[in-house]
């Protein structure tokens, strides 16, 4: 449909710009501001220098600090055999929607299993992205060493963060496509997370499809995981696109997805620690990240409520249009080639769980 093509096109030339770079901003910006320009406009940035006097940025990154503080404390850490949780597996010669094993241990532990992660020769990703308020409730022990919400933030939006999170990963740490309804403010104590997004109008590039939810399981005695189905059946819709094919499958992934491989390039963007990105509301955001130099990547993150006003209206319009790439798949189409099949499901809708902004 070239209407459908068309609006990828002027979304940018009209408000986003075309050079795939998020903008960034020496300082942040008022209240006023962010609401007139960027909410509004549902545009993200990057803030260099937000004068954040947080004693994280020179307590967090040193292991030993976070293990004496949080020593009688108990997280829970998301575990995966690859680093990719909430993710399309294949399972069986069928593909599914696999979440982490979920283990609740001593913060010692847990970040041991992230230090070990780097090892070679494991074969178990340990991840700390609980999600849901995490840092109010498993780390708040940590609460007066970063603020509890942003300021001209809450101010703008009319209301505090419905939830603040704590993330501590390594580079096999990385989050599939997928989009949130909150304005996101995302803080990186330590490390970088490097971040490609794409506006709601360019949904149909996603090829969402309704996959069986499945869920990770890991045996310490074996040490090998197993994924099992949930039962009942349940579908998650989620995006199919991977952007970083392997050399192996990159061509087959081209021609499964044109319209995202052949369309505008995605919006790129890395944040250095220190740094904030706002990532409003909606958007598709697929998250990767480089540690720093003692093997971690540290960022706190604000979630706050999305207005459900005439802009998810128009989201869920555009979603519902039945568009067909040229040359490839239909939105709807649940037959995967050669990655394997999905069963059959009911129609599109929005997904019942949250994951990472990572």
């Amino acid at each position: 449909m070239k209407e459908v093509k068309k609006l990828w096109e002027e979304v940018r030339e009209l408000s986003l710009g075309n050079n795939s770079e998020v903008e960034r901003l020496n300082s942040a910006p008022t209240p006023l501001q962010f609401l007139r320009d960027h909410v509004s406009q549902n545009k993200p940035f990057i803030i260099k220098k937000p004068n954040l006097h947080w004693p994280a940025f020179s307590l967090w990154p040193q292991p030993s600090y976070l293990s004496n503080k949080l020593s009688s404390s108990l997280v829970s850490v998301h575990l995966t055999p690859n680093g990719r949780a909430d993710s399309i597996v294949n399972h069986l010669g069928s593909l599914c929607f696999a979440s982490a094993h979920v283990e609740r241990m001593p913060f010692d532990e847990a970040i041991k299993l992230v230090s070990n992660s780097n090892l070679q020769d494991s074969k178990l990703v340990a991840y700390l992205q609980q999600q849901n308020d995490c840092f109010r409730s498993e780390y708040s022990v940590l609460g007066s060493e970063c603020d509890e919400h942003i300021p001209w933030a809450t101010e703008a939006l009319g209301c505090y963060p419905e939830a603040v999170n704590l993330w501590i990963g390594n580079h096999l740490s990385e989050t599939s496509f997928h989009k949130d309804h909150y304005e996101n403010l995302y803080v990186v104590v330590s490390g970088k997370k490097h971040f490609l997004l794409l506006p709601p109008t360019d949904v149909h590039r996603m090829y969402i499809r309704q996959y069986p939810a499945a869920n990770y399981s890991y045996s310490p005695d074996v040490g090998e995981f197993t994924v099992e189905l949930e039962r009942p059946m349940r579908f998650v819709p989620w995006c199919s696109v991977n952007p970083y094919p392997s050399p192996e499958t990159r061509e087959s992934e081209m021609a499964k997805f044109p319209s995202f491989f052949d369309g505008p390039k995605p919006f790129e963007c890395t944040v250095n620690a220190g740094e904030i990105l706002y990532l409003p509301s909606m958007w598709f955001h697929h998250v990767r990240q480089s540690p720093d130099d003692n093997g971690f990547t540290i960022a706190v993150n604000y979630w706050y409520d999305m207005q459900f006003d005439i802009k998810y209206a128009y989201f869920n319009f555009l979603q519902s249009i039945h568009y067909k790439s040229p040359h490839g798949p239909t939105l709807l189409e649940i037959e995967c080639g050669d990655s394997g099949s999905v069963a059959s499901a009911p129609n599109e809708g929005e997904a019942d769980k949250v994951t990472e902004d990572e």
